[in-house]
């Protein structure tokens, strides 16, 4: 708040008090004709200089100004006016020396994922003040990324992040946003973080632990790699009887067509086949083995030949 009174009351009427910053003469805040008149004020000060309308008839002309920020810094003129009388006293808003740097959390990530490291310096540091910004990983003391006096310096960035790790738009930094962007994150990226800032003699810092999942990765791996060998065993199982049905039916026909042995009608491979398969569940559970289906087909083509040479 900015002070300003006058020992007695004052008529509202013919009353008018000019808020201005005595280096630049900007119009912070205006009341006149009875009522305040912010569509007079400078636009830097819309809606966060404010009077305070029920003390105005007191002789109370203080200033309440809010989102204060070192631009903010100077001297201000309270000047009073009305017909019989005019006065005015100056305030000085000396400059804000502090620096902010938030955004300590912890994350969780699986190898392989991209993540984004939180580092915000407060707005009451201008972007041109910011000398230095610097991330590092802090159990092995690596530098992982670094800005300084408006440049980044990719170039010093630890062999290991080499083209993983970025800031965001230059937008985003003269908004105070230093977070960084840790890209297809590994194994050994596990561990303390630090976001270090500079602005003049001033410093902060704030930190954040990745944890990796990388444990749970490898089991589900594991377990997807079994799961797949077992399909495939399945499927050979499966495919075993029906290859050796087929090799069988081409042997039987090769023999035939050597003149070797003779088929009736109703006997000729597939049939036969067929009616072993008709009567399988003599074993009792409904298979028949590819030995059994072997023997008998060989049986029945010797019983061919033998009648074949009795005629």
């Amino acid at each position: 708040m900015l002070p300003c009174f006058v020992e007695t009351s004052v008529p509202l009427e013919d009353l008018e008090v000019e808020w201005k910053r005595s280096d630049s003469e900007t119009l912070v805040h205006l009341w006149q004709d009875g009522e305040s008149r912010p569509e007079s004020q400078n636009q830097l000060y819309h809606e966060r200089a404010h009077f305070f309308p029920k003390e105005i008839t007191h002789g109370n002309f203080s200033l309440l100004l809010t989102d204060v920020t070192n631009k903010d810094a100077g001297v201000y003129k309270c000047a009073v006016y009305t017909k019989l009388d005019s006065g005015e006293t100056l305030i000085e808003i000396k400059e804000i020396e502090r620096l902010i740097v938030s955004g300590a959390h912890v994350i969780s990530v699986y190898v392989g994922e991209d993540i984004t490291l939180n580092c915000s310096v407060d707005s009451y540091v201008p972007p041109e003040n910011i000398e230095e910004v610097s991330w590092k990983k802090m159990d092995e003391d690596i530098l992982v990324l670094l800005y300084q006096e408006g440049q980044i310096l990719i170039e010093l960035t630890g062999e290991r992040y080499m083209g993983r790790v970025e800031f965001f738009s230059a937008e985003d930094r003269n908004k105070g946003n230093f977070s960084m962007r840790l890209k297809n994150v590994q194994t050994e990226d596990k561990g303390l973080y630090m976001c270090l800032a500079f602005s003049g003699a001033l410093s902060a810092n704030t930190t954040v632990e990745v944890q990796q999942l990388a444990i749970l990765v490898d089991i589900l791996h594991r377990v997807a790699t079994e799961a797949k060998v077992a399909l495939i065993i399945m499927l050979l199982l499966l495919l075993i009887p029906i290859v050796g049905v087929i090799a069988l039916s081409t042997f039987i026909k090769h023999q035939v067509a050597e003149g070797k042995g003779r088929l009736k009608p109703a006997q000729d491979p597939e049939s036969v086949i067929g009616d072993m398969f008709k009567n399988q569940d003599r074993n009792g559970d409904g298979r028949i083995t590819a030995d059994e289906l072997k023997l008998k087909v060989e049986e029945d083509a010797e019983k061919d030949i033998t009648r074949h040479e009795e005629l």
